[in-house]
């Protein structure tokens, strides 16, 4: 069953009715479910589909050449062409007037070991295929190939594209509609353990329990998950180990690039260089203080995919454990009783989404267009009455720049009720924000509820709001 991505379908779609010859270009990380969007468009549509894999130029040309043989003459046989040209000047003599798709998945396997292909392309769509009713569509999991290669100004194919289309892992509220009768609690751990990203979700098993399913997919040594980080940075990276100590260092909450490079002995241009790459393929972002963008001081890297900040808390301490097969015991002792704790970043950012979704729409009385957090340092008194100055942060901060107004909130991902205290912080905490904005109101999120002491609280500003109601 194909779920979500309505607007990607839709961009396709205009792509396609376009009369014409017609390039759109689908990238983004492993895993993502680049492949299941084109198969579900090109779903009965004449069409050449040809997936490439890392077997070299001459392999490559080969098997494409059968794609395109066989659309053209079903059961011709083997049939093969010496060049690219070749084969790009069968697919225009063989045209009918009839729309025709050519999709090129994992191009980056084909394109790195054959540097004149995207330049071959590039002729033929200013000339033989010119006026044809062909639309091209290139898609590849190497981010920075297509960025560099394939987007930029400097590759062959700059200015010849009608769009492109970088996709994303889904939302929460996508991902939950893999798990429809789970709980509204549930379904947010589903979508913390997976991160969005279509092929986790897609192994979830709806009949079974959110528990039942962690340990199948994390805790067994035949779990698609156990291995699934060590697979991916191997897949990406030449010298995995360097990169597997800035993850640890990442997971466990060293997010600064001297800091890391104090606590694994590597220098600091060395770390930012492989950050920078696990910044590319999706791993790593750079966070910054919403209101003090430009401070560098407050700038943060943490990981970015759910799945590996999940499997980096986990998994390298349970190993041993899960090799002799007792990973369900491990879950049940020591993992289960630490899910809220996890998903409390999860929430926050969850949190973000529906601030903005909701702001966007207007209704927090103003028109938000940004949205992150705030840390930083507030000087409060002791029980002294002494002036202490502590950290302190602000979970979801939305900034209506247009007209200088902010939202404010606070996220509680417990089994228990969030009290006044928590408000009482939030009013507090209001004033560290950058005076050129007015708070206009004040959220509370909570997976638990709210207690009874809000029911005299008389605010305007303030809005109590439930995991349930983040999912309507």
């Amino acid at each position: 069953m194909f779920i979500g991505r309505e607007k990607e379908l839709s961009y396709l779609d205009e792509f396609y009715r376009k009369p014409g010859i017609g390039l759109t270009v689908i990238y983004g990380r492993r895993r993502i479910g680049k492949s299941t969007l084109i198969a579900e468009f090109v779903k009965d549509k004449k069409v050449i589909f040809y997936t490439a894999t890392k077997v070299g130029k001459e392999r490559n040309l080969e098997l494409f050449s059968k794609q395109v043989a066989n659309i053209f003459f079903e059961g011709i046989g083997d049939i093969s062409f010496r060049t690219n040209e070749a084969v790009f000047d069968f697919i225009a003599k063989n045209m009918a007037e009839d729309k025709l798709l050519l999709v090129i998945d994992e191009l980056p396997y084909w394109a790195e070991k054959d540097e004149a292909l995207l330049s071959v392309l590039q002729k033929y769509i200013d000339t033989i295929w010119k006026g044809k009713n062909l639309k091209i569509i290139l898609c590849g999991s190497a981010l920075s190939f297509m960025e560099n290669k394939v987007l930029s100004e400097k590759s062959p194919l700059f200015g010849r594209r009608d769009s492109q289309i970088k996709l994303e892992a889904f939302d929460y509220l996508d991902s939950a509609k893999f798990v429809p009768e789970y709980s509204y609690e549930d379904k947010a751990i589903c979508y913390g353990i997976t991160g969005g990203v279509a092929k986790y979700l897609s192994m979830i098993d709806p009949t079974k329990n959110i528990d039942d399913n962690i340990i199948n997919l994390f805790f067994r040594t035949n779990g698609y998950m156990y291995d699934e980080a060590r697979n991916l940075l191997t897949q990406e990276f030449s010298d995995i180990t360097l990169v597997n100590n800035i993850i640890e260092q990442i997971a466990s909450g060293s997010n600064t690039i001297n800091v890391i490079a104090n606590k694994i002995g590597e220098k600091e241009p060395t770390i930012l260089y492989s950050i920078e790459k696990l910044i590319t393929v999706g791993l790593v972002e750079k966070k910054k203080c919403i209101t003090e963008e430009k401070n560098k001081k407050k700038t943060q890297y943490v990981l970015k995919d759910y799945m590996f900040k999940f499997w980096y808390k986990f998994i390298p301490r349970a190993v041993s454990v899960i090799e002799m097969g007792q990973g369900e015991l491990y879950y049940s002792k020591v993992v289960k009783s630490l899910i809220h704790s996890f998903m409390g970043q999860v929430f926050e950012d969850m949190c973000k989404y529906y601030t903005l979704k909701q702001g966007i729409k207007g209704d927090f009385d103003c028109f938000i267009t940004t949205v992150g957090s705030w840390w930083g340092t507030e000087t409060i008194s002791n029980d002294d009455g002494e002036k202490v100055v502590q950290s302190a942060d602000i979970d979801v901060v939305a900034l209506s720049e247009i007209e200088k107004k902010a939202v404010i909130g606070e996220c509680k991902f417990k089994n228990e009720k969030v009290d006044k205290g928590i408000y009482d912080t939030l009013l507090r905490r209001e004033k560290l924000i950058s005076s050129k904005y007015k708070v206009v109101k004040l959220i509370l999120f909570s997976l638990s509820g709210f207690t009874d002491r809000f029911d005299t609280l008389s605010d305007d500003r303030l809005e109590l709001i439930t995991l349930k109601d983040i999912y309507k």
